[in-house]
């Protein structure tokens, strides 16, 4: 029996299959954030392809907080209209409506200066950021806020806060961006004040699956580790996901990418806490996909450039794992001998 294309609950919601679409930057909406036809046959594209749970790109809660200008917005009411007709696309053909909702913090390359904890520049890309008042702070959370109100809004069924890659939440956490002396800085347990703070004023508004994705290591000594994580997810119980990826605070890394490279990353933690985990990197195969949950490393499997290179990966996956497939004739035919 295969538990890739098993159901699983969590929370409120109960997902097909263990196949979840990553989230990746399209670059593809407009200076004011809206949803494009490309989203619409983007993602639906993937939904009829038979994903089990399909999380949008990061969708920015401030103008200046973007990754670029192109990313997708939800700091504005006006956001909610276009965001709904993705999510009825995406859940009209089966598959789960997810939203990474995010702020870039310094590693904005929007025009005008980024806020970041501190006043640590990335690199030649980025401007240097201004360090964060506690007005500033105030400010971001309401900001997260209200994109998760209107994430709800807009109907979907899991959102997804960025901890990762280096963007805001996660300069905050690495003691190689976060340079603060404040009730924000220096401990483990101030670094990750921020963080807290934002899943507990969402969670005073939103009651369904939250997911959280954070970068498990930073691959240098004085930064992030594994460990410090497992550490956390003591204190952090407000989440129902966590999808484990890495790096991003220091871009100029040469890491040794392989298939799965980061799964033990993600089985590290699993095996650590009760909270169900997504495994991701350079997960190619189903056989390969099959064995992290087989062998449980992972409770889902998140695919990025997969689904990128095949649409249509999960179908053909249920076939060559030897699974009946439940989708329309007019695609299962093609895989039929």
């Amino acid at each position: 029996m295969s538990i890739l294309f098993s159901p699983i609950t969590i929370n409120d919601t109960t997902l097909k299959n263990r196949i979840v679409m990553a989230p990746m930057c399209m670059l593809k909406s407009d200076d004011e954030g809206f949803v494009k036809d490309f989203h619409l046959v983007h993602y639906g594209a993937r939904a009829i392809g038979g994903v089990g749970l399909i999380i949008l790109e990061a969708t920015s809660v401030s103008k200046e907080g973007r990754i670029s200008d192109l990313d997708l917005g939800i700091w504005s009411d006006e956001h909610i209209a276009g965001l709904k007709i993705l999510c009825g696309v995406i859940q009209g053909q089966g598959a789960k409506a997810g939203i990474q909702i995010a702020h870039a913090g310094r590693k904005s390359m929007v025009k005008g200066i980024p806020l970041s904890c501190s006043n640590v520049i990335d690199d030649s890309r980025y401007a240097t950021p201004k360090e964060m008042t506690q007005s500033d702070i105030d400010m971001v959370k309401e900001e997260f806020l209200n994109g998760v109100r209107r994430a709800a809004s807009a109907g979907f069924d899991v959102i997804e806060i960025h901890g990762a890659h280096g963007y805001l939440i996660n300069q905050f956490l690495s003691p190689i961006t976060n340079k603060r002396t404040d009730q924000y800085g220096g401990s483990l347990e101030n670094r990750a004040r921020f963080l807290k703070e934002i899943l507990e004023s969402i969670r005073s508004i939103y009651k369904g699956t939250l997911c959280l994705r954070i970068s498990a290591t930073d691959y240098k000594e004085e930064g992030l580790k594994v460990l410090d994580y497992i550490e956390l997810f003591k204190s952090v119980q407000n989440i129902d996901i966590i999808s484990v990826s890495s790096g991003g605070v220091i871009d100029d890394l040469d890491l040794d990418v392989f298939e799965g490279y980061q799964v033990p990353l993600a089985s590290t933690i699993k095996n650590a806490t009760s909270i169900p985990v997504g495994a991701v990197g350079m997960i190619n195969t189903p056989e390969f996909a099959e064995s992290i949950l087989k062998e449980n490393k992972a409770d889902l499997i998140l695919l990025g450039r997969e689904l990128i290179r095949s649409p249509n990966w999960s179908i053909k996956a249920s076939y060559e794992l030897g699974i009946e497939s439940s989708i329309n004739f007019a695609y299962k035919r093609a895989y039929l001998k």
